[in-house]
């Protein structure tokens, strides 16, 4: 199968961890296919990774079977001043409940928030190569930070991006994730994500978002364990770190074989 699927497990902290267990089950009794662990250092300020042994261990275990980890924030939670714009008030406010916590820092603040939650995984003993901002908001000087550490890659709604000595290589990847806030967001999230299925079958690769919250409904969870079965009986799973140091280099043969392209 030369298509590829990265599933990545959102907002992963001692906090949320009986949510998570929820969901490494269901994805475990479907192959135990390799996982992207997003770990926020202190979500919502309600316990330190550090603090909790436990937990420590239990990702431990994660990455000896195949996961990998990275970094997921800092707080998960959007502490910038208030939006002034209906649009941002709509970004960062409504469709993400004031979880986009780099959506309006400025660089200092995202530099200083991304070494010290990368030194406090890092510390764990865990490699740590990728950071996905919370809710996939990040601002344009939360970007020009991330060029200033030493992490391989970033994504976004749409994409994930390698970050290369200043530079970035967008890969597409849509991403179907659900919304289980309220009963109609669950009901269509559902629908969606069938329909994601067909709308995504083409694509070289697909990414899957699962979230704590997920683990509350039985219904959004038999949903993704057909989501799941369907995708991997026709893809590839694999890290987004493995993805992307297998698609970045096919890439760029496929340019510098092109006439004009660029050259290695």
């Amino acid at each position: 199968m030369s298509a590829r699927l990265c599933i990545a497990v959102h907002d992963v902290a001692p906090a949320t961890w009986p949510q998570c267990a929820r969901l490494f089950d269901l994805v475990d009794a479907l192959g135990a296919p390799p996982l992207t662990l997003l770990v926020v250092p202190d979500w919502h300020a309600q316990g330190r990774i550090d603090a909790a042994p436990q937990f420590r261990r239990a990702i431990d275990a994660r990455i000896a079977r195949g996961d990998e980890v990275a970094l997921h924030g800092y707080f998960h939670r959007d502490d910038a001043p208030a939006p002034h714009s209906p649009a941002a008030w709509l970004r960062r406010r409504v469709l993400t409940a004031g979880e986009g916590e780099f959506a309006a820092l400025d660089a200092d603040t995202a530099e200083s928030r991304l070494h010290a939650g990368l030194d406090l995984l890092r510390r764990q003993g865990w490699a740590v190569d990728g950071f996905v901002p919370p809710a996939w908001l990040a601002s344009a000087a939360t970007r020009r930070a991330l060029q200033r550490t030493d992490l391989r890659w970033t994504s976004t709604h749409t994409a994930l991006v390698a970050l290369d000595r200043g530079s970035e290589e967008r890969i597409a990847a849509p991403c179907l994730t659900a919304s289980p806030r309220s009963r109609w967001r669950r009901a269509a999230s559902r629908v969606f994500l069938h329909a994601g299925l067909r709308l995504t079958a083409r694509a070289p690769l697909v990414r899957v978002g699962l979230h704590p919250a997920d683990a509350d409904h039985d219904e959004l969870l038999a949903c993704w364990r057909e989501v799941l079965t369907a995708l991997l009986a026709v893809r590839r799973a694999a890290t987004k770190s493995q993805a992307i140091s297998a698609l970045v280099p096919e890439r760029r043969n496929r340019k510098a074989a092109v006439p004009g392209g660029i050259s290695q």
